[in-house]
């Protein structure tokens, strides 16, 4: 991809994901994810000037004398979007890959971060952290991320989600929103997740959510018959004989059953997701996300 092939496709995306972030996340965003207002920080005794309106009678009463509660601007949040560039993104078979829609939506959230006044990073991950871009505010630091997100050539093939919750979890000490932007496919050959212990610690440090992406495709194998496949992550190949319905229908049991793991999982440990296809419409999937909390 050349210099004005990228920047064109980053302003595309500015210019849509900025557009659905200021007409419809920015209410519900805020909604979601709080991180502004006011929170309690001391009680004081009162001065002139303060407003009475703050005063403490419950500890007035007790000092015998006027006391105010004391409140400080909450922080602003911290928010860090966790995206998965192994190969298996690169798939797409209905006008964009899987990488691309992770890439609109990373920057939807990231500009309806921006609005709401936060910081915003970034985490690369094949089966290695690939590169960590810390949280930052402005314009020009969002649009550093998009075009990671569509140029960084990760030197690993496959996934390791637990290696980036790790990474998460000593990288970003104060408690942090993240979110996880993957196909979340980092299972063993039963469909299990393998990244269940690094989840259990990060829940307890940070506010996770999920983003499962997808192609229609990965879901179930056409019958075309004799094929010839390879996993892009493993560089495992084999023929497959897709006119079997015996393969078709165990292929199909494995995806499924990964996917509800995937949401058993998520459910034990009051992860909030939701899926998205490419070629689908991710705005009310955003929606859908914002409202579970």
């Amino acid at each position: 991809m050349t210099p004005q092939e990228l920047l064109k496709r980053v302003r595309k995306i500015e210019i849509k994901t900025k557009a659905v972030s200021h007409q419809i996340f920015a209410g519900e965003y805020h909604s979601a994810f709080k991180g502004r207002g006011m929170a309690f920080s001391e009680v004081r005794e009162y001065q002139y000037g303060d407003d009475v309106r703050n005063m403490d009678w419950n500890v007035t009463a007790r000092m015998s004398a006027p006391y105010v509660k004391v409140f400080e601007e909450e922080r602003e949040l911290t928010v860090v979007l966790l995206i998965d560039i192994s190969r298996s993104g690169l798939f797409g078979t209905v006008g964009e890959t899987k990488r691309e829609l992770v890439a609109e939506i990373a920057a939807t959230l990231a500009f309806s971060a921006m609005l709401n006044n936060d910081k915003v990073g970034a985490l690369f991950f094949s089966d290695r952290v690939e590169k960590f871009i810390p949280p930052k505010k402005g314009r020009s630091h969002l649009l550093h991320i998009i075009r990671e997100i569509l140029e960084y050539t990760p030197e690993n093939d496959g996934t390791d989600i637990s290696e980036a919750l790790r990474y998460l979890t000593n990288a970003i000490k104060r408690r942090c929103t993240a979110f996880i932007l993957s196909d979340m496919l980092d299972v063993d050959e039963n469909g299990a997740p393998r990244y269940e212990e690094a989840m259990k610690v990060a829940v307890n440090r940070h506010d996770l959510s999920v983003i499962r992406v997808y192609d229609p495709r990965e879901r179930t194998i056409p019958d075309v018959g004799l094929v010839h496949v390879k996993d892009s992550e493993t560089g495992r190949a084999a023929w497959v004989n897709t006119s079997s319905r015996s393969t078709r229908a165990a292929y199909e049991k494995w995806f499924r059953t990964a996917s509800e793991c995937a949401v058993k999982l998520f459910n034990r440990y009051q992860v909030d997701s939701v899926d998205t296809s490419t070629g689908e419409d991710y705005v009310k999937n955003l929606i859908s996300l914002f409202h579970k909390r």
